[in-house]
């Protein structure tokens, strides 16, 4: 069934990061479709003429799916500002149809994030696989990633045996016990939201910001702590992160999302 998406929308460009490091087992590219798992069902979404086609597509599966596929970024208002600014009005028109996907679930975003902690993508990628495949549910060819609470029951020793350095497993269970409510985040002001996330052990201020980013998609978050992000700022300004951030008030996520996908796809 159609799900519509403002055009221009470029699917494969828009989900280019799911096979960019290696297949994603909780966000799977499957023979020319995404495959998620929705309430214990795997979803199929693919490429159509004015947004994608999804199935299975009802009320609950649509929403899950809007969000992966980052719905809820405006795009024509920051199109419209970034044509008057300096790198950005040359790279937004190249990457035309892009729009930068989300994680639909606060605890996989952040145990994402802490895979990512001071490895490299491809390798984060292979331990959340392995996560995963232990502790998540197989559908048809996609898994749904761990529930919060199988991994709260789980023993670090359990983590460590799928790849997790004993720290980093720490930090995974410790979010997963924690008394946070993850998805009431979503109603806090970014500072609040950040001042949340920073408090549990593991989380820093560059998890706290792609929280804000990937899972919110909250328009003035700005990782400036990311490297991929700093290369590219190098890349493209010339000038420090810091510096550049204020410059792109108040589209610093977006402007993020295209200029890393700009450093891939030259």
């Amino acid at each position: 069934m159609l799900l519509r998406f403002p055009e221009p929308y470029d699917f494969e460009l828009s989900t280019e990061r799911f096979r960019l490091f290696g297949a994603d087992l909780a966000n799977l590219w499957h023979e020319g479709a995404l495959h998620r798992v929705v309430a214990g069902r795997e979803v199929r979404i693919s490429a159509a003429r004015g947004g994608v086609d999804v199935d299975p597509l009802d009320e609950t599966t649509r929403p899950v799916v809007q969000m992966l596929l980052g719905k809820a970024f405006e795009l024509e208002p920051f199109v419209e500002w970034s044509a008057g600014q300096p790198v950005l009005s040359e790279i937004v028109p190249r990457l035309a149809g892009f729009r930068p996907p989300l994680a639909p679930d606060p605890f996989e975003s952040l145990v994402t994030s802490i895979t990512a902690q001071q490895v490299s993508l491809h390798a984060a990628v292979a331990i959340r696989n392995r996560m995963t495949e232990r502790f998540g549910e197989r559908a048809v060819h996609a898994f749904a990633f761990p529930r919060r609470e199988r991994i709260a029951a789980a023993s670090e020793d359990e983590l460590v045996a799928v790849g997790f350095s004993r720290r980093k497993a720490e930090y995974v269970i410790g979010l997963a016990r924690a008394e946070i409510d993850l998805a009431g985040l979503a109603v806090l002001p970014d500072d609040e939201v950040r001042a949340q996330l920073v408090a549990l052990r593991g989380l820093g201020p560059w998890t706290a910001e792609w929280f804000l980013a990937r899972h919110l998609a909250r328009p003035r978050a700005w990782p400036v702590g990311d490297l991929a992000l700093r290369k590219a700022v190098d890349l493209f300004y010339r000038c420090d992160v810091i510096e550049l951030g204020p410059k792109l008030d108040p589209f610093q996520n977006l402007s993020a999302h295209f200029l890393l996908t700009a450093m891939r796809t030259p």
